[in-house]
């Protein structure tokens, strides 16, 4: 097998590893919108997260590549550093929606069958 497709296999593998994280995920949404400083990053995220776990997600996202830090004075600017996130992510939340839906109607139809069963 050629071996140029295998590494670039591993790279996507790396890549959604990278993103198989909530918060990680949502940080990307906020940085793709524009630069943040990270505790106007830290009030942007919707979800209960401490200033540790930011940094230690924000960390992931650095070492990967995707996120990158600009320091202006003292403060911490982080941002998106390789296109078509904002792609990855649109196309993510589309099949994210349709698997929960069909599942909820999955969900619905045993819940149903349930019930006449037990009728």
């Amino acid at each position: 097998m050629n071996e140029v497709p295998v590494l670039l296999y591993e790279a996507q593998a790396d890549l959604l590893q990278v993103l198989g994280h909530p918060v990680r995920i949502h940080v990307l949404e906020v940085l793709q919108r524009a630069p943040v400083p990270v505790r106007e990053l830290l009030a942007a995220i919707e979800m209960e997260v401490e200033l540790p776990e930011l940094s230690q997600q924000l960390a992931v996202l650095l070492g990967s590549g995707v996120v990158a830090v600009n320091r202006r004075g003292t403060t911490a600017v982080y941002e998106v550093a390789v296109g078509d996130v904002d792609e990855l992510l649109t196309v993510a939340r589309r099949m994210s929606s349709a698997l929960l839906s069909s599942q909820g109607v999955l969900l619905e139809q045993a819940r149903e069958r349930a019930s006449e069963g037990a009728s």
